[in-house]
C-alpha cells in the first residue's frame, strides 16, 4: 500500500520538484499547510531555501514548528532538506543576527569557512556504518548541494545506552559540515535529493520505505 506524505508548504523551499521527486518513489504525495493532513501523513517532508530567519518565520506562521514537534514526539518520521534541515537546530547566526531555530537538535548553523562560498554544486558524503537513509547507495555518490551556511559542530551526546546515538554524515567544502543525520524518526540532508539524480532518488526511496 502507498504511504502517504506531505511536502509541508510555509513559503519555502521547491515544492514541486520536492513532490515529483517522492512521487516517483510510489507514495501518494500532498503539498499543504494544513494542520491535521500534516499531523496525519506517514511521513513528513520540510523543504527549505532561502534564509533561516525567513524559514522560521514561515514555519510558525503555518505553525510548522509545532506539527514536527508533535510528530516526532508520536514517533512518526520527519525528513527535513536544505534550509528545512538547517531550522531543526537550536539556532541560526546569519549575518552577526542570531534567529532561534526548532530546537530538535544542539548545535548553530554558521557560514561556511570556506574559500569559495555558497558551496554549489555536487560532492560525495562521508555516510557512517549502519546508516539506512545512504543504504544501497555507492560510498563514491554524488549529491547536490546549494548553500551558504551549515553546522560545522556536531553537539549532541548520548550518554544513555539504552537510546541509539544519531548517524552523523559529513561532508567536506574548505572544512567539514554536517551533510545529514539520521536520528529516530528525525533525518535530515544538507544536500537537495530531488536534485541529486539517480542517487538523490534512491536516499528518498529508502526514506519512504522506513514509513
Amino acid at each position: 500500500m502507498a504511504k502517504n506524505v506531505v511536502v509541508l508548504d510555509y513559503g519555502s523551499g521547491n515544492l514541486r520538484s520536492a513532490q515529483r521527486a517522492v512521487e516517483r518513489t510510489g507514495a501518494n504525495v500532498t503539498v499543504t499547510s494544513d494542520f491535521q493532513t500534516a499531523l496525519d501523513a506517514d511521513g513528513l517532508l520540510v523543504p527549505g531555501v532561502g534564509a533561516f530567519e525567513a524559514c522560521m518565520r514561515g514555519l510558525k506562521a503555518v505553525r510548522g514548528d509545532v506539527i514536527i514537534g508533535r510528530r516526532l514526539a508520536g514517533g512518526r518520521p520527519v525528513l527535513g532538506i536544505c534550509v528545512g534541515m538547517q531550522i531543526l537546530f537550536e539556532r541560526g547566526v546569519e549575518h552577526g543576527v542570531e534567529s532561534a531555530g526548532c530546537d530538535e537538535w544542539p548545535g548553530t548553523v554558521e557560514p561556511l569557512d570556506a574559500p569559495i562560498v555558497p558551496h554549489m554544486g555536487w560532492n560525495t558524503v562521508d555516510a557512517p556504518e549502519g546508516s539506512r537513509l545512504f543504504a544501497g547507495l555507492d560510498p563514491d555518490s554524488r549529491f547536490y548541494f546549494v548553500h551558504s551556511y551549515g553546522v560545522r559542530h556536531w553537539e549532541l551526546q548520548v550518554t544513555n545506552d539504552n537510546i541509539a546515538a544519531p548517524l552523523v554524515t559529513w561532508a567536506t567544502h574548505g572544512q567539514p559540515f554536517v551533510a545529514a543525520v539520521e536520528n529516530g524518526p528525525l533525518w535530515a540532508t544538507q544536500f537537495h535529493p530531488e536534485k541529486s539524480g539517480d542517487a538523490g532518488a534512491a536516499l528518498l526511496t529508502n526514506w519512504v520505505n522506513t514509513l
